[in-house]
C-alpha cells in the first residue's frame, strides 16, 4: 500500500482548505486524482498558478534537502514542462474519477 504524504499544518488548521491534487508514480507512469471543482471560473488560470507554485515548492524543497540551486532547478523544470506540453513522452489516458 502506498505511503501517504503528510497534510501540511496550514491545511489542517484551515476549515476551508480543500485537496486539489494527488499524484503517484505507478505502473511506469503517472496516476493522479484532481479536484476540478475547486474553482468556479478561470480554471486554466488557477491551475496554471497552482502548477507554477508547485514548481517553486519543488525547487525550494530540493534546495533545502539536496542544496540544489533554486534558479537552475526552476529553469530545468520550466524547460521540461514546456517540452512535455509540446511533445509529450506519454499521452494522458484513463478516465476522470
Amino acid at each position: 500500500m502506498p505511503v501517504e504524504l503528510l497534510i501540511p499544518p496550514g491545511a489542517m488548521s484551515d476549515k476551508q482548505s480543500c485537496e486539489l491534487l494527488r499524484a503517484w508514480a505507478a505502473h511506469g507512469g503517472l496516476q493522479c486524482s484532481l479536484n476540478v471543482d475547486a474553482w468556479s471560473e478561470d480554471q486554466a488560470v488557477y491551475w496554471g498558478i497552482l502548477l507554477s507554485d508547485v514548481a517553486r515548492h519543488v525547487a525550494d524543497a530540493l534546495f533545502q534537502r539536496k542544496h540544489l540551486n533554486k534558479t537552475e532547478t526552476l529553469s530545468r523544470i520550466r524547460g521540461v514542462f514546456n517540452s512535455e506540453l509540446e511533445s509529450p513522452t506519454a499521452e494522458a489516458q484513463g478516465k476522470f474519477v
